[in-house]
């Protein structure tokens, strides 16, 4: 294994972060949150991350910058963002939109989907953004488990997802509809936003919120069954912060694209708050991934710190290396990843193409915040998800029979990650389902949150992935997890993606099968999965290697970019697929 060694050299600027073991001991949430929130008791997200900066010098300075193809940027400077979610909140007040109500945002990224999350995080309402590509069955479901009084949407996605469902919804009051590009908000049983927008108070005074006061409510993409609802609370706040300082390196100075969604917790935790917080101006693209269009960004924009996810930095992979020569990026300085693991070969690429390697990080909706990163200052092993941050303490742990835990010290053993719980991000439930979030805890006074990932720590206190806990692979006594596999495949020149499942064997338990997705240039044929059959077992060992390759167009994978290897199994065994809600262009 290569280790990519920093210098001094690669750093642009001084790193946030540049003493391991020396920041993690002075480290302690509660002066996290002094240090965003001061000593008082009040602690509102929205508050914290706008009104703190548009009082200040910052008024006049972009928040967001809005891309739309066609269009002029538009910039909206934090002076301006405080008015309007000022207004919004009123708007809902007007309403009589209470605090502790749930408002549901459902909208590409577009202004008002950020001035809605903000204005309604003040107005004391528990927020839920969800994903603008779910279909009108998933979108009820949510509304539903959710107790969604309030959406505010587009007269598009309303009339194509909403209106007909809307019977089906019975907490529902209010909709607030944005015409969206000359549409017409014009609609039965719904409410004009810029009407009541315009008509609405530039002052508000903020809902008096404390740390424990539920903020929002982000809904997992699981993989069977109902989506449960994970509750979050102001005070995670201190999580943003710390994590936009120590796992994204914010500076005042930087231009920061995080390319999550708001409908995703990624695109909430970093798309929206923590870069607000740090007071840098967010790129924000309203357009779908398109290579050669996402390079021009980088350069035009002068992105300085690039947030992404796996399947994005494959499908760039997979157009070529032709594309980025043409573009120049030199005010970028970090890049970051999370979503799923980063394969080391994509770690590589970025160093080769981009001229800066690629920093995965790990976390989960469940987490609220990163929790487990590679950070700039500190060396990368490819295909490490790094070490804990500051306030983090992580383990790898070993569920017993009777319930109990033991902690595993041995380096390279492999076991479940398990979290000290306490960070303040942690969730602090699913929604209605509360027997399910109390299996989540174990250990003495139910101290660790228990992740439902398989990982290893190495010697030097880096973590690897070795794959969801359901998703491991028994064979012959061996214990395979999917990542190491598909990440082998991956350094085959041929291989844009892969996935790895376990498929039922008499003999040996289950024998392993990948399914892989071809870069251009390259076409399926005997010769070439005996070649990729051959390069497995070369890298892996007979024992861990795939015995079958199956050729797909494109594989499986949620919205949120993860590859669906239970839906990949389902398909192969001629099982139920199960819930389909959050499959990338399934509804």
């Amino acid at each position: 294994m290569s280790i990519i060694r920093k210098t001094a050299a690669d750093f642009r600027v001084a790193p946030n972060f540049a003493d391991y073991e020396r920041e993690r001991a002075a480290f302690s949430w509660r002066a996290a949150l002094q240090e965003v929130a001061g000593a008082g008791g009040r602690v509102n997200l929205a508050e914290l991350a706008v009104d703190r900066h548009a009082g200040s010098g910052l008024r006049d300075k972009p928040a967001f910058r809005f891309l739309e193809r066609g269009c002029a940027p538009r910039d909206l400077s934090y002076g301006e963002l405080s008015r309007l979610t000022n207004r919004f909140a009123n708007v809902l007040a007007g309403l009589g939109v209470k605090r502790g109500d749930r408002v549901f945002v459902i909208a590409g990224r577009i202004p008002e989907l950020y001035v809605a999350v903000l204005g309604a995080l003040k107005n004391g309402s528990i927020v839920s953004p969800l994903f603008s590509a779910f279909g009108p069955e998933p979108i009820a479901t949510r509304m539903n488990l959710g107790g969604g009084s309030v959406l505010v949407t587009t007269d598009l996605l309303y009339e194509r997802k909403v209106a007909k469902a809307r019977e089906r919804m019975p907490t529902l009051k209010h909709v607030l509809l944005v015409a969206e590009d000359g549409g017409t908000t014009d609609l039965p049983d719904t409410l004009d936003l810029a009407t009541l927008m315009a008509a609405a108070s530039e002052q508000c005074e903020t809902a008096p919120t404390g740390p424990e006061d539920m903020a929002l409510l982000h809904f997992t993409s699981g993989t069977t069954g109902t989506p449960k609802g994970a509750i979050h609370v102001h005070g995670a706040v201190a999580t943003h912060w710390a994590t936009g300082k120590y796992a994204l390196d914010l500076h005042p100075e930087d231009i920061f694209w995080c390319t999550a969604d708001p409908g995703w917790v990624t695109g909430t935790s970093y798309g929206i708050i923590a870069p607000l917080l740090h007071g840098v101006t967010s790129v924000v693209d309203r357009e779908e991934f398109d290579a050669e269009r996402w390079y021009a960004i980088l350069q035009d924009e002068g992105v300085t710190v690039w947030y992404t996810a796996p399947t994005a930095v494959r499908m760039l992979m997979k157009a070529g290396a032709e594309i980025p020569a043409k573009y120049r990026f030199p005010e970028l300085r970090f890049i970051a990843s999370v979503g799923e693991p980063l394969n080391p070969e994509a770690v590589r690429w970025g160093k080769e193409v981009l001229g800066l390697p690629i920093h995965d990080n790990w976390w989960q909706t469940e987490t609220g915040g990163i929790m487990i990163a590679n950070t700039p200052a500190f060396d990368i092993k490819p295909g490490s998800m790094g070490r804990p941050l500051p306030g983090i303490d992580a383990a790898i742990a070993k569920r017993n029979e009777d319930g109990s835990l033991t902690l595993i010290d041995t380096p390279d053993v492999e076991g479940e990650l398990a979290l000290r719980a306490g960070w303040p991000s942690m969730f602090r439930g699913y929604l209605n389902n509360e027997e399910r979030y109390r299996k989540c805890f174990a250990g003495p006074n139910n101290e660790w949150y228990l992740t439902g990932d398989l990982a290893k720590r190495d010697a030097d206190g880096y973590y690897w992935f070795v794959g969801r806990a359901d998703d491991v692979i028994k064979s012959a006594g061996h214990l395979i997890g999917p990542f190491e596999v598909e990440s082998a495949l991956m350094e085959h020149p041929a291989v844009a993606e892969a996935g790895v499942i376990g498929k039922p064997d008499p003999v040996v338990g289950e024998t392993v099968k990948a399914f892989v997705s071809l870069k251009q240039g390259y076409t399926d044929s005997e010769a070439l999965r005996m070649e990729l059959l051959g390069h497995a077992r070369k890298r892996l060992g007979a024992a861990v290697a795939p015995k079958e390759i199956a050729v797909l167009p494109s594989l499986p994978r949620t919205r949120s970019g993860k590859i669906m290897r239970r839906l990949l199994k389902a398909r192969e065994l001629g099982l139920p697929e199960g819930d389909l809600s959050t499959l990338e262009g399934g509804a």
